[in-house]
């Protein structure tokens, strides 16, 4: 049974998220605040972290930014602002959805699943035992590493899936639906605009001028494309 654990403190939210996901199969914890938050995380290894922003002791950017450093497990994030800055912040503190309040818990639970489903997706035939270069990147899929020049280079979770996914189609074009379905799932319900924002990232460590890539090519109007440039 898949462990969820949810970090909110209010608890006319948190207790009825409980019970749906107890109902739906899902074991559940609820933390009240931010620091008992990330240590139950931390202590229970869960399959999923539902994590609120407004947090008292620890606020949820705070959590999240902690967990990362020790744990790839998937958040959501339970945001009550609808500014679109705040929603790239938690995306880029490793967050890998967001969901706005008020929310209904059958969302809720779609999302859980999408993203429990993409935490297991194939990556297209790559093994884990395997490692590719392709100029001055090398990517070790076992070990989740990439290296540009020899040095270590430090990706999100869905930094790395979408990198994989794209290496693993080395000089094709992967369209967006079918980006969209390896990586963030076939119902992805969140901002479209996520899939650019990754690349974004992913330029800015990959490449020597993002703002002329010679690695990670858009292809408008149908996905984008990994060039083998430099490949031994």
């Amino acid at each position: 049974m898949p462990r969820i654990v949810i970090i909110e403190d209010d608890r006319l939210i948190s207790e009825p998220v409980a019970r749906a996901l107890r109902g739906a199969s899902y074991e559940t914890s609820i933390a009240n605040n931010g620091r008992a938050g990330l240590e139950m995380v931390l202590n229970q290894k869960p399959d999923l972290v539902i994590l609120d922003i407004m947090l008292p002791e620890m606020d949820g950017w705070e959590v999240c930014k902690a967990i990362r450093e020790s744990s790839l497990v998937p958040i959501l994030m339970l945001t009550a602002l609808n500014e679109e800055i705040d929603r790239v912040l938690g995306l880029e503190l490793g967050a890998d959805d967001y969901l706005s309040k008020p929310f209904s818990t059958r969302e809720l639970i779609a999302r859980i699943k999408a993203t429990l489903r993409r935490v297991e997706f194939d990556r297209a035939g790559l093994t884990k035992d395997q490692a590719i270069t392709v100029g001055e990147i090398r990517i070790d899929i076992g070990q989740r590493c990439v290296f540009k020049n020899g040095q270590k280079l430090d990706l999100r979770y869905k930094e790395f899936e979408l990198l994989s996914l794209l290496v693993a189609h080395l000089g094709e074009v992967v369209t967006r639906a079918e980006i969209f379905d390896k990586v963030w799932g076939t119902d992805w319900l969140g901002d479209m605009r996520t899939l650019d924002v990754h690349i974004r990232w992913l330029r800015e460590k990959l490449e020597d001028d993002p703002s002329d890539p010679q690695y990670i090519q858009t292809v408008r109007g149908v996905g984008y494309r990994f060039a083998s440039v430099g490949r031994p």
